[in-house]
C-alpha cells in the first residue's frame, strides 16, 4: 500500500488520508480553519517521508499519532463504517474497537508515507460545500515523473473545530464506503472481536510486526 508511489490500492486505504502542501500560499492555510487540519497533516507526512524506511518504524508512528488524531473525527468514521450497530455494542466493545482503528489509521498512513522522492503536494485553496454544513478540501499529488492523482478531504465542523470525517480517492472514491462493507461483513460474522482482530492483523502487517 503506497500512496507516494500513486497506486491505487494505497490511496483506498490512507485516511484518513492526506496531501502535502506545495502549491497553497501559506497564509491561506493559516487562515482558513477548514484548511489547517489537513496542512497540520502534511507536516506531519513530510516529516516522516523525509526520514524514510531507515527511521523505526515505531518512531515514525509516534511522530504522526498525535497529527491524525488532531486531523480526523476517528470516532465519527468509525462509527459510520459500523453503522447502526454501533449504538448496541458495550462501552468495552466500543472501546477495543476505537482503539484498534485509530493504530489501524496512524499504520496505514505510516506504511504508505514511506519515502520522500520528489513529490509535489498541492491544496486547493478553495474549498468545495457538499451539504450538511460539510465541506471539502482538495489535494493532489503530483509525483516527480506521471500523472498525478487526486485525494480530497470531506470536513465537518464539530465542538472542537474541523475534523476530516472521509478521504475521497481520485475525488470519488470514499474510503467509508470502501472499509463499511468489510468491516460490517466481520461484525456480522464474529462480532466486535473478530473486527477488532482484523484490525490488529492488518496494522501488523503494516508495520512488519
Amino acid at each position: 500500500m503506497h500512496i507516494v508511489h500513486c497506486r491505487r490500492r494505497s490511496l483506498l486505504a490512507a485516511t484518513a488520508a492526506l496531501v502535502v502542501v506545495a502549491g497553497l500560499p501559506a497564509h491561506a492555510a493559516e487562515n482558513d480553519p477548514i484548511i489547517q487540519p489537513v496542512q497540520q497533516l502534511v507536516d506531519g507526512l513530510l516529516t516522516i517521508m523525509k526520514a524514510g524506511p531507515g527511521t523505526p518504524f515505531q518512531q515514525r508512528f509516534d511522530t504522526l499519532e498525535p497529527i491524525v488524531e488532531r486531523t480526523f473525527d476517528l470516532q465519527s468514521i468509525l462509527k459510520e463504517s459500523v453503522g447502526p450497530r454501533w449504538a448496541s455494542l458495550p462501552a468495552n466493545e466500543q472501546d477495543m474497537l476505537m482503539q484498534a482503528f485509530r493504530r489501524y489509521t496512524v499504520a496505514s498512513y505510516v506504511n504508505s508515507f514511506d519515502k520522500y522522492d520528489g513529490q509535489r503536494f498541492v491544496i486547493k485553496p478553495d474549498t468545495r460545500p457538499v451539504g450538511n454544513g460539510e465541506q471539502v478540501v482538495q489535494t493532489q499529488i503530483i509525483p516527480r515523473r506521471g500523472s498525478g492523482h487526486q485525494l480530497d478531504y470531506v470536513m465537518r465542523q464539530g465542538q472542537n473545530g474541523w475534523h476530516a470525517v472521509d478521504v475521497l480517492a481520485d475525488g470519488s472514491v470514499s474510503r467509508v464506503a470502501v472499509q463499511r462493507s468489510d468491516f460490517r461483513r466481520l461484525l456480522a460474522r464474529g462480532g466486535a472481536e473478530a473486527l477488532a482482530a482484523s484490525l490488529r492483523t492488518k496494522t501488523a502487517n503494516l508495520s512488519n510486526g
